[in-house]
């Protein structure tokens, strides 16, 4: 079995211990079997667990798994394995390639493709006046209230949430101080992750709904979750570049190999 070098804890989306979004990154020599990893994960019991391994010429796989099965693309967990590496690194991922940099004022900047939703009908349990759009994206639902206070406010229903076919719920609205653009918060109730305290993927959704909506390409949002955090979001085409900041909280050592 490949052996696991090192796992660190790594708050994403902050530049502050104990805010943000914690993930814990594995270093590996090349990944275990799958059920060994998802045990990783549920053991870590964070939102996200992100598994790397080099690559000979310098980049490196990269797979991400909540407590209860494995996502396809997770932006706080990639931010996470960056920070990790020094903040530049080259991902191979199940969402094809992921670059990332290091940006201004300690950001890194991650490179993710733009999931732009398209319009459905609004779930049952979001079929009140204050919704005024409703999309779907690659893997999330997009839920658009009309005032940042309906999404602070909201207090969410995990078996109702369940029901909606999607990863995720976003629920969202136009920021409600002078540097915001817009507000957000996720749910994931389906992946084993009733609210996710910063998504970095769910902006990717979000960079497209909201430059479109205020007609400008640079962004800035706050997830408003009871940790919360900020991104940048920096439209390229059908490309995104999300910035965050992130903080090493400690190592772990597996007990076993």
């Amino acid at each position: 079995m490949p052996f696991i070098s090192d796992l660190q804890l790594v708050d994403a989306f902050t530049d502050r211990p104990f805010a943000g979004n914690p993930a814990a990154v594995a270093f590996c020599e090349g990944f275990p079997d799958d059920h060994y990893l998802q045990a990783i994960a549920a053991e870590m019991n964070l939102s996200e667990t992100a598994f790397v391994a080099p690559r000979p010429d310098g980049s490196y796989d990269l797979r991400w798994f909540t407590p209860t099965t494995e996502v396809a693309l997770c932006g706080h967990a990639t931010l996470a394995a960056a920070h990790a590496l020094g903040g530049v690194a080259t991902f191979h991922t199940a969402s094809g390639i992921l670059k990332c940099s290091n940006g201004k004022d300690g950001e890194i900047t991650m490179d993710f493709p733009l999931d732009p939703p398209t319009p459905v009908d609004a779930p049952a349990q979001f079929a009140s006046s204050s919704v005024v759009w409703t999309g779907r994206g690659v893997f999330d639902m997009l839920v658009v209230f009309d005032d940042a206070n309906a999404v602070r406010s909201y207090t969410p229903d995990p078996t109702g949430l369940s029901s909606i076919d999607a990863r995720c719920v976003i629920i969202t609205a136009p920021g409600d101080h002078p540097d915001i653009d817009c507000v957000s918060r996720v749910f994931g109730p389906r992946v084993g992750v009733l609210e996710d305290p910063v998504t970095g993927s769910a902006h990717c959704t979000l960079a497209a709904y909201w430059s479109k909506r205020l007609e400008k390409d640079r962004l800035y949002a706050e997830q408003a979750s009871p940790r919360g955090g900020f991104v940048s979001m920096n439209l390229n085409g059908d490309r995104v570049s999300l910035g965050g900041s992130a903080v090493t909280i400690g190592h772990l050592k597996l007990a076993i190999d």
